[in-house]
């Protein structure tokens, strides 16, 4: 890159999981980067990722299309990272991630952007019979397709990392629930780093790999939700029984807990894709569609996971030798 006249990035969703880590590292490589974001007051930290000036959070609302075509005016490059897990009022699965999407898409071509990348999910289009969530990913990637045909399209598995969505929030339970709720306990994870997705976006921004196309990131490493949660277990130091959940009472305990003034720790959509394989494909595989295209090792959970679980261990740091109570357990499941 020409680094006298540095490119302008402007990300969508710039200042959450994926985005903190993909920010930093544009930044570092001299990008100007504009962090789209509906609340720019509370996405203040990201200017600490860069020099003087490099890093602009601004006003932008998937579901306005004046404000995304004002935050890509000028931009060079434009990432997609926006996405919800939950729907709640206007924030709906088809106004995020199919609506909202297409109008990124548009006023990057528009804009005369040079590159697109644009978050998905990995196994949406084998979910999309069962899943809301999944349905509306999978529509939105052909929907950006559409109207940027030369977009790239990434497709990561479970992210983990310091400050993720999962083992974060399974670490908590794991410290103040006596046991914990099994859903789809066979289904497949392929769990990816989020430094990993990260730099694979920044090459993909960089026109490294083919265009117009969907890469799928997966980890090295591929465990059933059983395992993971027994990981998680070890990592925790917790001694924790596994109660099983069939499909139809698990929906039912989401629907209750959707009643609830507070945000559900699951939702019935949730539960469905709790049912559905999230693997790496064999035509991803076979057509390069993975890591490999970007020339990424991808770094496994045992090398990551303790640099930040330690802190659900009953003494935190001081156990990260081994010294919990209830260190070396082998969490039972119960029928």
């Amino acid at each position: 890159m020409d680094r006298t006249t540095p490119k302008l990035v402007t990300i969508f969703g710039g200042s959450g999981f994926v985005g903190n880590h993909l920010v930093q590292l544009l930044a570092r490589q001299g990008y100007r980067i504009r962090v789209a974001v509906r609340r720019p007051d509370l996405a203040g930290e990201v200017r600490m990722f860069g020099g003087v000036g490099q890093i602009v959070p601004v006003q932008a609302n998937l579901r306005n299309e004046d404000s995304i075509r004002r935050a890509v005016h000028g931009a060079d490059i434009v990432i997609n990272l926006v996405g919800v897990g939950q729907e709640a009022g206007k924030q709906s699965f088809r106004a995020v991630h199919l609506n909202g999407a297409a109008a990124v898409a548009r006023a990057a071509t528009a804009a005369g952007a040079t590159a697109l990348v644009h978050m998905s999910a990995l196994g949406v289009d084998k979910a999309k019979e069962v899943s809301a969530y999944a349905a509306s990913k999978l529509a939105g990637e052909q929907a950006v397709l559409d109207a940027f045909p030369g977009a790239v399209i990434m497709r990561p598995s479970l992210m983990f990392g310091q400050g993720d969505g999962f083992f974060n929030l399974m670490g908590t339970l794991a410290r103040i629930a006596p046991a914990m709720p099994l859903i789809g306990g066979k289904t497949k994870f392929q769990p990816v780093f989020v430094g990993d997705v990260a730099e694979a976006f920044a090459k993909a921004a960089e026109g490294e790999v083919p265009t117009g196309r969907a890469y799928e990131l997966g980890g090295p490493t591929i465990e059933t939700h059983k395992a993971l949660l027994q990981r998680i277990l070890r990592e925790a130091g917790r001694k924790r029984a596994l109660i099983p959940l069939p499909k139809p009472l698990a929906k039912f305990t989401a629907a209750v807990l959707g009643i609830l003034p507070v945000p559900a720790l699951i939702t019935g959509d949730q539960v469905e894709l709790l049912g559905v394989d999230n693997v790496v494909s064999p035509e991803a595989i076979a057509e390069s569609r993975t890591f490999e295209a970007f020339g990424i090792t991808p770094k496994s959970m045992d090398e990551i996971l303790p640099t930040y679980m330690w802190r659900f261990r009953r003494h935190g740091q001081f156990d990260r030798d081994g010294m919990s109570e209830d260190a070396g357990v082998n969490p039972s499941v119960t029928s």
